[in-house]
């Protein structure tokens, strides 16, 4: 039978998982010191994980790691790590751990269990919902602009009415994938927009364009430059809804891209919202890969039997 026993050392544990990150890190493209800088996000919240051992008649065959906190006012579960031995896979230890997972959630209040995938989910995830992907690429040549597509500074005029815009469509965003409610989705776009460019258009490291065909305004650019070490965050690259199907979403990731080469970066990231399969057929069809993948489900739920927490 499956068990599980929570660690009170978790350095053995932490050492491996730490190596698996930068594994599946440097896979999908990132530089040694991007990936180091990540891992740092991640690491400054492991002294709150509860890590326990999942054994198999007294043998350890693998780790499961999870954590409870508030997330804009409703409690939120984590799966941060699950991992079984290669040699043990496929004798329904997963499905345990994560039944285990789901239920000391849910015992904590948590309405929400979210996990971080950096390999593709399977079977074990399937009944999880896509909150969101983050997607990478590296830039290794200049791309080819589209005939007739040019990309210009956005300016001081056309910089309100951007925002505005943006705003809407990130809270759009994050309600489309189930992450917030309307309302706390409103308040988390106001609180990172007024953290990421509090001096407008004059912010540091970014990028602000205007995509035009004709003359004619079709779309909108945001870039973060040095988000990480060599690496360009696209915060936004948009057509607009009236010029959507004509192709331009090639040409605004062509136009991310000589932003990202111009300003030094060698690599363009972007969040992509789940259920927004368009952006993400596209950044598939350009070779972004999925570098992470965000999944989650309401609790309580019905958990699966044959663990012992």
């Amino acid at each position: 039978m499956t068990e599980f026993s929570a660690l009170g050392d978790i350095t053995e544990w932490q050492k491996d998982f730490e190596q698996r990150l930068r594994a599946s890190y440097a896979a999908a493209g990132l530089g040694t010191a991007a990936a180091e800088r990540r891992l740092e996000g991640v690491r400054d919240g492991l002294g709150d994980w509860t890590v326990a051992e999942i054994t198999d008649a007294g043998t350890r065959v693998g780790y499961v790691a999870v954590v409870v906190a508030d997330d804009n006012g409703t409690l939120a579960g984590r799966i941060g790590d699950l991992r079984v031995d290669a040699s043990c896979v496929g004798r329904w230890h997963e499905q345990a751990a994560r039944a285990w997972a789901e239920a000391w959630c849910a015992e904590r209040g948590a309405r929400r269990l979210d996990v971080r995938l950096t390999e593709p989910a399977g079977e074990l995830f399937d009944g999880y919902s896509v909150r969101a992907q983050t997607r990478m690429r590296l830039i290794t040549s200049p791309p080819e602009p589209l005939d007739g597509v040019t990309a210009r500074p956005m300016t001081e005029a056309e910089y309100p009415q951007w925002l505005a815009s943006e705003k809407v469509g990130y809270v759009g965003g994050i309600v489309r994938a189930g992450a917030l409610s309307p309302e706390d989705a409103v308040r988390k776009s106001d609180r990172d927009f007024a953290k990421l460019i509090p001096e407008g258009l004059a912010t540091p490291d970014n990028t602000f364009l205007v995509l035009e065909a004709a003359g004619e305004q079709i779309g909108t650019g945001w870039l973060k430059h040095g988000f990480l070490p060599d690496v360009t965050f696209g915060y936004g690259l948009h057509i607009n809804e009236e010029h959507r199907g004509k192709g331009y979403g090639r040409a605004a990731m062509a136009a991310g891209e000589q932003a990202t080469l111009a300003a030094g970066d060698s690599a363009l990231m972007f969040t992509v919202w789940g259920g927004n399969e368009v952006a993400m057929n596209l950044y598939t069809s350009a070779g972004y890969r999925v570098m992470e993948e965000n999944r989650s489900i309401g609790l309580p739920r019905t958990v699966d039997s044959g663990f012992a927490a």
